[in-house]
C-alpha cells in the first residue's frame, strides 16, 4: 500500500456525482488534497465552466490577481468566498446561488512535489433548479389557540413542489417558548417517523400524531394538551434527492402555525375557619370544590392535621383520603363523606382534647389520558381550619402537709400532698403528683426550682439529676397512700436538704387510643423544712489513775467523754502510743495498738508483740468512758499515748454517720532508770576476698554503765546486706538469730552459703561460704537487747544498728583462664597432627601421577616489517 501511494503520488479530491442546489440557497463544495509533497499548507485554485469545455479563474488562496473580472465584484461583497478548513482541505461558498452558476467547477492545487505524479485537479458538477417547494399554514393560521390542559387540538401544514427532478419532502413539527424549541414530531424524506426529545411516550400512546390529509397536508393532532405544549408552533419543511443511494437536502422552508395557550384550570376551595366543639361529640368539617372543568375530571381529595397552622410545615398527619377511584383510605374515628358533586365532608367522631388543632383540605383534579394514564390538571390547599376542643376540666385544690419535721440533721422528713375540693371528675380522669425543691433565700433573689420526681400519666416515676442517686438507694421514697393522698420521704434528712418545697398535682385524660394527656396542673403552696443547725462539739479527757510506776507494773488509763449537738451518739474508741525515732530529726512514730467499735466490738490494730497477746486491754466502763490496761509493761513501751474517739449517730435501721471526732490528752510512760547502754559495731579481718572465698563478719555488742550478768541479758540478732556501693538501695535481710538461740534464714538465689553463730557471750558471727560476685555490699547487723529485771521479767530495749562495712569480691584471674588455655592448646596440637596425616596420605597414594613433558617447538619471533 505504501509502494502504491508513493507510484500515484498527489491525490485532488472533490465531491463525486453531481450537486443540486436551489436558486438562493447556499452552495458548498468541499475540495481536499492528500499524499503531497512540500509544505504541509497547500493553496487551491477554482475555476468555472457552464460547458465543461473552457474553464474561467473563479478564486484562489494564494494569488489576489487571480480571479477573471467578471467574479471580482462578487468576491468582494462575499457572495463566492473561499474557507479553509485544514491545511490541506478548502471549501468553496456561493451565496445566493443562481441558475447562471450552473456548471463545472475545477479544484487544482499549485505543485509543490519533487516530482510531478498524481492528479493536480478535479471537477464536479452543479445542478441549479428553480424554487418550486411551497409551504403555508392550512387554514390560514390564527393569532392564537386558547385551550384548557386536558382539552385535544390539531394544527394542519400545506407542503408542495414542482421540482423538474424527482425530490421527497421532510414534515418537522416545533414548538417555541421564547428562544428555546423543541422538536415533536419528524416525518422524514424516507416517509418514517421520528418524535423529539420528551415526546417518545405521547407519540407512542397516541396522544401526538401526524398524519397527512390529501396529497399535500399534513396534521398534528394532540388529544389532550398539556401545559408544557404552549408556545409557537413552526412547520419545517426539507426537500431531499436522492442520487446513488445518497440523499441530499437541497432546500428548507419554515411557516408559523399558530401560537396555543393553555389556560390553567380554575380551582378553588372553600372551608369553615373556625369550629367549636365539645369533647366526645362529632366534628363534620365540609370541603367545597369550585372549578370550570365541564369535562370528564376526577377530583382526588386528602384531609390534613397539623398541629400548627402553616401546612408546608412538616409533621401534618393524613385523615382521609379518596382516590380517583372513589375508594376511602381513613384513620380510626375518622370518615369522608361525599355529599354532593363537589362537596366532601370529613367526619371525626368522638372527638378529645387531641382533636384540636388546624384541618387542611387537598385536591387534585385528574383527566384521563389517550393510553387509560391520568394526568394531574390542577391542585391546591385550602386555607386552614381552626378547631378548638372544649371541655369541662375538673376542678380541685392540692393541699401540702410536712407530718414529720427534722429536729437534727438525719432526721426523717415526710411530707403528704392531698386532694381536696375535687369536682367533676369522671372515670377516666387520673391523678399525678410532682416534687419540687427550692433553696430558701432571705433575698428577694429569684431561684429557680429543681425537680425531685415526677409521675407521668402511665405511673411511671421520673427522678431529677440530683436525686436519682438517692432514691435508687433508697433515701428517698414516694408513695401513693390513698386515692388522693401522695407522700415523700426522706429517710435521712441532711443540711443541703433544707428549703422549700411544693408539689404539684396533675390531672389527665384517657385518650380513644388509650393513651393518657395531662388537662391540668395545680400548685401547692410550699412549705419550708428548717431546723436551726450548731457545730458538733467532742471533748475527751485522758487520766492515769496511778501515776508512778515501774517496769513490769501494769498501766491504766481512762478516757471519758462528753459531747454536745449530736443525736444519740454512740463512740469508737482508739488507743494509739507516739514513740520517738532513732533520729531526732524526723517527727515521732505514732503506732495505733487497740480499738473498739461503736458496737464495742475489739480489735488489735498494730500490737505485734507475739508473747503479750493479751497484754492489752480496752473496755466500756460506761456510755462515755473508756479503760485501757497495758500489762507488764517494758522499757520499749515508753511513749505517749492518746484515745482517739469518734461520735456516731443512728441513720435510719443499722446504719451510723460519722458526726465528730476527737483526739484526748496524752498520758506520758516514761522509765527513769540507771540501766546500761548497749552499742553494736561489724568487724571482718579481711574487707576484700577472691571469688569462692570465706567472708567472715562479726557483730560485737559492747556495754556502757553497769555491769551485767550473762544470764540476765540476751539479744536478738539479724544481718542485712544491701548490694551497692552506696546506701541508696533497700536493705536485703539475710539472716537471723533471735535471743532463743532459733536461727532464721530466707531462701537466696546466689549460690553461695550462710551461717549465723553465737561465737561469744557479745559476739555473733556471719559467714558466707563460696562468696560470688553478688555478694559484695555494705553489711551491718541489728541488735534488740533484752535485760531481766529484778522481778524477773525480761525487758526489752531499744533496737540499735550497727555502722555498715562494704566488702569487695575480687576474681581470680588465673584459675579462671587456666582451664580454657589447656583446652584450647590441646585441641589445636590434635587438629594440626591430624591434618599433617590427612595431607601425608592424600599425597602418597591418591594425588599419584606420572607426567611426561611434551617437547616445545622454538621460534624466533618476526620482525615487524615481515609481517
Amino acid at each position: 500500500m505504501v509502494t502504491t501511494a508513493l507510484c500515484r503520488g498527489r491525490v485532488v479530491r472533490v465531491p463525486s456525482g453531481i450537486l443540486v442546489r436551489v436558486v438562493d440557497t447556499e452552495l458548498v463544495i468541499p475540495c481536499n488534497v492528500s499524499d503531497y509533497d512540500g509544505p504541509s499548507e497547500q493553496n487551491f485554485d477554482w475555476s468555472f465552466s457552464s460547458l465543461g469545455t473552457v474553464f474561467v479563474e473563479l478564486a484562489s488562496t494564494w494569488e489576489a490577481g487571480f480571479p477573471a473580472q467578471m467574479y471580482r465584484e462578487r468576491l468582494q461583497r462575499g457572495e463566492i468566498m473561499l474557507r479553509r478548513t485544514a491545511n490541506d482541505a478548502v471549501e468553496l461558498h456561493i451565496r445566493n446561488v443562481q441558475p447562471s452558476d450552473q456548471g463545472y467547477y475545477k479544484c487544482s492545487t499549485p505543485s509543490t512535489d519533487a516530482t510531478v505524479q498524481g492528479n493536480y485537479e478535479d471537477t464536479v458538477q452543479v445542478t441549479v433548479l428553480a424554487d418550486a417547494l411551497h409551504v403555508s399554514s392550512s387554514p390560514q393560521p390564527s393569532p392564537a389557540l386558547s385551550l384548557r390542559e386536558g382539552e385535544p387540538f390539531e394544527l394542519r401544514c400545506s407542503a408542495t413542489t414542482a421540482s423538474v427532478l424527482h425530490t421527497h419532502l421532510s414534515v418537522l413539527w416545533a414548538v417555541h417558548r421564547g428562544a428555546a424549541g423543541r422538536n415533536i414530531l419528524t416525518l422524514t424524506h424516507e416517509s418514517r417517523f421520528r418524535p423529539g426529545p420528551g415526546y417518545e411516550q405521547r407519540c407512542l400512546s397516541g396522544d401526538v400524531r401526524l398524519d397527512t390529509v390529501g396529497s399535500n397536508v399534513y396534521r398534528l393532532s394532540v388529544s389532550r394538551a398539556l401545559s408544557a405544549d404552549q408556545g409557537l408552533y413552526k412547520c419545517v419543511v426539507s426537500e431531499w434527492i436522492g442520487e446513488q443511494g445518497t440523499w441530499q437536502e437541497i432546500q428548507e422552508k419554515s411557516v408559523d402555525i399558530a401560537t396555543v395557550v393553555i389556560q390553567p384550570t380554575v380551582l378553588r376551595l372553600a372551608v369553615a375557619r373556625n369550629v367549636s366543639v365539645a369533647e366526645g361529640k362529632e366534628l363534620d368539617l365540609p370541603c367545597n370544590i369550585t372549578t370550570d372543568r365541564v369535562d370528564d375530571v376526577r377530583p382526588e381529595v386528602t384531609w390534613y392535621f397539623s398541629r400548627t397552622p402553616d401546612s408546608t410545615l412538616p409533621g401534618s398527619h393524613v385523615l382521609a383520603h379518596l382516590d380517583r377511584d372513589s375508594l376511602v383510605h381513613s384513620s380510626p374515628h375518622v370518615a369522608l363523606s361525599h355529599v354532593d358533586v363537589r362537596s366532601y365532608h370529613l367526619l371525626v367522631r368522638d372527638v378529645s382534647k387531641e382533636n384540636s388543632g388546624y384541618y387542611f383540605c387537598h385536591v387534585a383534579l385528574w383527566t384521563p389520558r389517550h393510553n387509560r394514564s391520568w394526568h394531574k390538571v390542577a391542585e391546591t390547599m385550602s386555607a386552614p381550619t381552626g378547631v378548638d376542643v372544649t371541655w369541662l376540666e375538673p376542678s380541685y385544690q392540692v393541699y401540702l402537709n410536712a407530718s414529720k419535721v427534722p429536729e437534727y440533721s438525719d432526721d426523717p422528713t415526710e411530707l403528704e400532698c392531698r386532694i381536696v375540693d375535687a369536682k367533676r371528675l369522671e372515670g377516666n380522669v387520673r391523678f399525678t403528683v410532682s416534687w419540687y425543691y427550692r433553696v430558701s433565700r432571705r433575698s428577694d433573689d429569684v431561684v429557680d426550682s429543681e425537680l425531685i420526681a415526677l409521675m407521668n400519666g402511665d405511673w411511671t416515676l421520673k427522678y431529677g439529676e440530683r436525686s436519682k442517686q438517692r432514691a435508687q438507694n433508697g433515701e428517698l421514697i414516694f408513695a401513693k397512700e390513698h386515692l388522693d393522698t401522695f407522700s415523700f420521704r426522706i429517710q435521712r434528712t441532711t443540711e443541703e436538704d433544707r428549703g422549700n418545697y411544693y408539689c404539684v398535682v396533675s390531672a389527665w385524660t384517657k385518650q380513644r387510643n388509650n393513651s393518657w394527656v395531662k388537662s391540668k396542673d395545680v400548685f401547692s403552696k410550699p412549705v419550708n423544712i428548717f431546723w436551726a443547725s450548731e457545730d458538733s462539739v467532742l471533748v475527751v479527757k485522758a487520766r492515769q489513775p496511778k501515776p508512778f510506776f515501774a517496769a513490769g507494773n501494769t498501766f491504766e488509763m481512762t478516757c471519758k467523754v462528753s459531747s454536745k449537738n449530736i443525736k444519740s451518739p454512740r463512740y469508737s474508741v482508739l488507743i494509739t502510743a507516739e514513740k520517738p525515732v532513732g533520729d531526732l530529726s524526723s517527727p515521732n512514730e505514732t503506732k495505733y495498738i487497740i480499738s473498739l467499735d461503736q458496737d464495742s466490738v475489739v480489735k488489735l490494730e498494730n500490737w505485734t508483740d507475739a508473747s503479750r497477746v493479751d497484754g492489752v486491754v480496752l473496755e466500756k466502763v460506761q456510755e462515755d468512758e473508756f479503760r485501757y490496761r497495758m500489762y507488764q509493761t517494758q522499757v520499749s513501751d515508753a511513749g505517749l499515748y492518746r484515745c482517739v474517739v469518734t461520735a456516731w449517730s443512728p441513720v435510719g435501721g443499722s446504719l451510723w454517720r460519722e458526726a465528730a471526732t476527737s483526739l484526748s490528752n496524752p498520758i506520758e510512760i516514761d522509765f527513769q532508770t540507771s540501766g546500761p547502754v548497749f552499742n553494736a559495731s561489724v568487724h571482718s579481718a579481711t574487707l576484700s576476698v577472691t571469688r569462692g572465698e570465706l567472708i567472715k563478719l562479726f557483730c560485737i555488742i559492747t556495754i556502757e554503765g553497769a555491769a551485767l550478768d550473762p544470764d540476765d541479758m540476751a539479744f536478738d540478732v539479724s544481718w542485712f546486706a544491701v548490694h551497692s556501693f552506696g546506701m541508696d538501695k533497700d536493705p536485703v535481710f539475710l539472716s537471723s538469730l533471735d535471743r532463743k538461740g532459733i536461727v532464721n534464714t530466707p531462701q537466696r538465689d546466689q549460690k553461695s552459703d550462710l551461717s549465723l553463730e553465737r561465737v561469744g557471750v557479745l559476739e555473733f558471727l556471719l559467714q558466707v561460704h563460696g562468696s560470688e560476685d553478688q555478694d559484695f555490699g555494705n553489711y551491718y547487723c541489728s541488735v534488740t537487747p533484752w535485760v531481766k529485771s529484778p522481778t524477773g521479767s525480761w525487758q526489752k530495749e531499744t533496737e540499735i544498728h550497727s555502722k555498715p562495712i562494704f566488702i569487695t569480691v575480687k576474681m581470680d584471674v588465673l584459675n579462671a583462664f587456666k582451664y580454657p588455655l589447656l583446652i584450647g592448646v590441646g585441641l589445636s596440637t590434635l587438629i594440626g597432627l591430624l591434618s599433617c596425616l590427612i595431607g601425608y596420605c592424600s599425597s602418597h597414594w591418591c594425588c599419584k601421577k606420572e607426567v611426561q613433558e611434551t617437547r616445545r617447538e622454538r621460534r624466533r619471533l618476526m620482525s615487524m616489517e615481515m609481517d
